[in-house]
Parts: structure tokens; C-alpha cells; sequence
């Protein structure tokens, strides 16, 4: 039987935490153990030094706990840490999402002081004077839509093989009909649960005119903004069709003839004309995309200018928060009376919030949830900025530079879908006037005391998508297609003056949600795309076609403001 030979004692040095202040921050506990080799048959005994570090605000985590998942106990001191350093960094991580909420609770307040700080009201002026900053900073942020819906759309589309653009076009589609439909389902179930239309009109307050509409106008309007005569003029004006009432003195026995027999006009009104600019970039793009090298430098130009155009938001969103205060500031001076919320049109403004915030935060996120199987927590908190912005712009359009920084900065969403999806999103994802208008129209049915038969609830479902589809993505837009939802159900466009009123709050709000939708959307779809994706690297690899990404040039240029 062979002898034991007791080997030399082998002893791991003690962990060096850097951090650790002093030696009674340090635990240190040797454990010594006798392994036997079977090769050699010779015994070592080992031992093994274990450095416990306690600091501040560590985690109570054991070392148990530690060692099953997989770190000791000093990396699970050093990770949970709350020393000054890891706050500071925390700090600078989250500087620009505090400054926006900073921003939007400091405007609030400044604007209820002003409002009380005298009897009299604020004249209009006084209150341009001070919204006059937050107007500068929506100003610049509206001049990046064109060159960034343009150049966005033709570089991601350009740049995608003709299979890749039409599965993520169809996965892009697909999702926002189908969250468009389950907003305008969930409208209808809340107000017709909560009847807030219930009594009469009597008490509540009409604001505003409405022009008279032709349903079949509105409807045919679409087409036609979606492939304008003039790209130029598509810049700033959208064509709209107009009826001539007749005069009396035109009228036979003095009777209104209908609608139908009215003579009809059209004009160019100042809106820009979203729907015409995202169909001459798609078709631009998929040109450039079968033209192949051909079309290469025309791509690069686009690209470039995508690229230059996110380098000047990353600028804007640092002045973001100084121009939401005074937005909100304004906003808060100029609203006409706080009772109104809570009084006349309190039940159907809380319905309409309700419902805009189950969707926006409980049926979106359980979309996102089920079909990328991760929790949607991270990627909500990381858009902040975008819903800020979009709640104080009130405009889905002006929030597109803000909405295409958090998604490829902040989530790391690929380029090539974000600036592919969120364009088109801007232009008919609007679940948020969906579920608005859906709302709307049952609301002044319950007022005017009309009930309504299934055929009519489903055919305002329908129309409200359809008007959804084609509101504008600018503010108050839902109120011009509100008259066609309003039409199915045999109500006048009059009607519409009884919840202006609070039309301009409710605005803020269900842009926010259509912002919080195209930004989830394009989650959903890059998740469902990486294969394709990963494979069109693979692909551009092996042609030594390798570009560098656009969202690592805005990002040099938010690491540069930092400094």
C-alpha cells in the first residue's frame, strides 16, 4: 500500500475590494479541505479564503444566495452597492428622463402660480410671452419631420432586400390595425358601461364651430392626400374637399336641399401632408432598392441625411425640458376653467382617460409581452422622453425626432426598422383617437338620448378605425374626422362643440398613447425580424458591404453634448 504524502498547501489569495474603506468593512474566513487525486494517489489539502465586504446600503443578500447565482459575495457587495460613485453614474445615466419630468411638474406649477398670481385673466398676448420658448423649441422640433420621414424611410427601405420590407411592412401593418381595432372595442365597452352621456345636454358648456362635411368626402380625401400632385406643396398643405351651402336666396320653396346636391369646391389647407411625403418615400425607396448599385449614391444621400438629421436631435433634446416647461406653463394659464374636468364633462373626459390608459399600459405591453417574451418595463421607462414630448406637443408628428432618439439610443433598436416603421406609424397608428372617437360619438348619442342598435355600434367601430387612419398627426386633428363618425350615427357636426371643451387636454393624452404604440410596435417588429436581419449582416459581411450603423453616430453626438 502506497505511503500518503501530504502535498504543500495551496492558498488562494484573498479577494482585494477596492472599494472596501477600512479592515473592519472586510470579514475573512479560511476553510480548509483534503482532496484525493486518483492518479497519483496523492492527498492536497487546499485552503480557501473567503473576503466578505459590508458597505452602506449593501444588499442583504447571503452568501448562499450569492454563490447560486453564480457571484460571490464581494461582486454582489460591489453590484448592489449604493456608494456615492454608483449614484452619481446613476444620476448621470437618467440626467436627461429627470430634467423632462423636472420640466413638465416644474411648468405645472409655474403656470398655477402665474394663473392665481392675479384676479384679472391672462390676455392672450401675456400668455405668448410666456410660451414663447416652449414655441421655439416645437418650431425646431417640426422642421426635422420632413428631412427625417423622408430620408428615414428611403434609407431603411432602400437598404432592405424587397422580401425583408415586405415582412416587416406586413408584421408593421398587421399589428397596427389590430391594436387600432382592440382601442376602439375597448372604447365602446367602457362607455357604454359607464354611460357618461346619461341625462341631457343641459349644464354642459359648447365651444367652437363646426364646418359641414360629407362623409364620402372625408373618406375619398385620403386617397388623395396619399399621392399628391405636388411633393412641394405636399411640404405644407393638405387637400381638402369643401360643399357649398347654398343661399337662401338659391334655395327652391325655401328648403335645404341634402348634402348630396350641394355644389362642391376644394382647397389647400396649411397642414403638412404626411400621408403624401411616407408614399413617395416608400416608393422612392423600394426604387432605389431594385435598382441595386445603380442606386447607391441617391441612398447614400438619404443615408447621410438621416444620419446629419439625428445628430441635430440628439442637440434639441437637450433644450427639451427647458422648452416643456414653458409649453406647459402656458398651457396651464390658458385652460379655461379646471371645473370643467371635474363638473359638466368629468365623466366622459375620465372614460376617455380610462380608457386610454388601460390600452396604452396594460394591452400594449401584454402585445409586447406575449409575442417577444420579455418583460416590457425597461423598454417603457427608456421612452419616456417620447411621451413627455408628445404630451406637451401634442403632436405625434413633432415627436418623431424624440421617438426615433429613445428607440435606437436608449432600446437599441435597429436602424433599419425604426426608421422603416415609426414613419409609417406616425401616419396611421393613432390608437389613442380611435379609442377617442369611438368614445365621442356614443357619448353625444347617450346625451341626445338615442339608442343605439348594434348594426350602428358596429358601424361607428368601423369608421372610427377608419377616421383613426386618417387624422393627421397633428394637434386636434381627431376633430375634423370626428364628423364622420359622427354622421354614422345621424348626428349633426354641431354636435361636436359639446366636448371641445376639453378636446384640447384629451389631445395631450391620446397622443401620448399613439407615441407609446409606434414606439412598442417597432419593438415588436424588430424582435419578430432579428433572423432576417442577422442574416442581411451575415450577407453584407461576406460582400465586405459594411456601413456603420446611423444610431452610433447620434450617439457620438449625445456623448459629445455630455462633455
Amino acid at each position: 500500500m502506497a505511503a500518503t504524502e501530504s502535498g504543500p498547501q495551496h492558498t488562494d489569495p484573498p479577494l482585494q475590494d477596492e472599494e472596501a474603506a477600512s479592515p473592519h468593512d472586510r470579514l475573512i474566513s479560511g476553510q480548509q479541505t483534503v482532496v484525493w487525486s486518483p492518479s497519483d494517489g496523492r492527498t492536497t489539502t487546499t485552503t480557501t479564503t473567503t473576503t466578505t465586504t459590508t458597505a452602506p446600503c449593501a444588499s442583504a443578500s447571503t452568501p448562499a444566495t450569492a454563490a447560486a447565482s453564480g457571484l460571490t459575495t464581494t461582486a454582489m457587495s460591489r453590484k448592489f452597492s449604493c456608494n456615492p460613485k454608483t449614484i452619481k453614474d446613476g444620476i448621470r445615466a437618467n440626467l436627461l428622463p429627470i430634467l423632462t419630468v423636472s420640466g413638465v411638474t416644474g411648468g405645472a406649477v409655474l403656470g398655477i402660480i402665474l394663473r392665481y398670481s392675479r384676479e384679472e385673466r391672462w390676455t392672450k398676448r401675456e400668455v405668448m410671452y410666456v410660451g414663447y420658448i416652449g414655441e421655439l423649441f416645437l418650431r425646431a422640433l417640426k422642421a426635422l419631420i420632413i428631412p427625417l420621414i423622408v430620408s428615414s424611410l428611403v434609407s431603411a427601405i432602400g437598404s432592405l432586400d424587397l422580401s425583408l420590407s415586405k415582412k416587416i411592412g406586413l408584421r408593421a401593418v398587421t399589428y397596427y390595425m389590430t391594436t387600432t381595432v382592440l382601442a376602439v372595442i375597448l372604447g365602446i365597452i367602457l362607455v357604454v358601461s359607464i354611460h357618461p352621456g346619461k341625462g341631457s345636454d343641459e349644464g354642459i358648456t359648447k365651444a367652437g364651430e363646426a364646418r359641414s362635411v360629407y362623409t364620402p368626402d372625408l373618406l375619398m380625401d385620403l386617397p388623395r392626400n396619399f399621392f399628391p400632385p405636388n411633393l412641394i406643396q405636399a411640404c405644407f398643405e393638405t387637400y381638402k374637399t369643401v360643399i357649398i351651402e347654398p343661399k337662401l336666396e338659391d334655395m327652391e320653396n325655401g328648403t335645404l336641399p341634402p348634402k348630396s346636391e350641394w355644389d362642391i369646391s376644394s382647397e389647400h389647407t396649411r397642414a403638412l401632408n404626411i400621408m403624401g411625403l411616407v408614399s413617395f418615400a416608400t416608393f422612392l425607396g423600394l426604387a432605389l432598392s431594385t435598382l441595386g448599385a445603380k442606386g447607391k449614391p441617391l441612398l447614400a444621400f438619404f443615408q447621410s441625411l438621416s444620419d446629419a438629421s439625428m445628430v441635430i436631435t440628439s442637440w434639441l433634446i437637450w433644450i427639451s425640458p427647458v422648452g416643456i416647461l414653458f409649453l406647459v406653463a402656458s398651457m396651464m394659464i390658458e385652460m379655461e376653467d379646471f371645473s370643467v374636468m371635474l363638473g359638466q364633462l368629468g365623466m366622459y373626459f375620465g372614460t376617455v382617460i380610462l380608457g386610454i390608459f388601460i390600452h396604452g399600459f396594460l394591452v400594449l405591453p401584454a402585445l409586447y409581452t406575449i409575442f417577444t417574451r420579455k418583460l416590457p418595463f425597461r423598454f417603457l421607462a427608456n421612452m419616456t422622453q417620447a411621451y413627455i414630448t408628445a404630451f406637451a406637443t401634442a403632436s405625434s408628428s413633432g415627436t418623431l425626432p424624440v421617438t426615433f432618439q429613445c428607440l435606437e439610443e436608449k432600446n437599441h433598436i435597429d436602424t433599419r426598422v425604426t426608421r422603416f416603421v415609426i414613419p409609417i406609424g406616425a401616419t396611421i397608428n393613432m390608437d389613442g383617437t380611435a379609442l377617442y372617437e369611438a368614445v365621442a360619438a356614443i357619448f353625444i348619442a347617450q346625451v341626445r338620448g338615442i339608442a343605439l342598435t348594434i348594426g350602428q355600434v358596429v358601424a361607428i367601430s368601423i369608421t372610427a378605425t377608419a377616421a383613426a387612419i386618417g387624422a393627421a398627426g397633428i394637434p386636434q386633428a381627431g376633430l375634423v374626422t370626428m364628423v364622420m363618425v359622427l354622421d354614422v350615427v345621424g348626428l349633426p357636426a354641431e354636435d361636436m362643440t359639446l366636448i371641445i371643451a376639453v378636446d384640447w387636454l384629451l389631445d395631450r393624452f391620446r397622443t401620448m398613447i399613439n407615441v407609446l404604440g409606434d414606439s412598442i410596435g417597432a419593438g415588436l417588429v424588430y424582435e419578430l425580424s432579428k433572423k432576417e436581419l442577422e442574416q442581411m449582416n451575415i450577407n453584407a459581411n461576406a460582400n465586405g458591404d459594411v456601413d456603420r450603423p446611423s444610431n452610433e453616430i447620434a450617439m457620438d453626438a449625445v456623448e459629445c453634448s455630455k462633455m
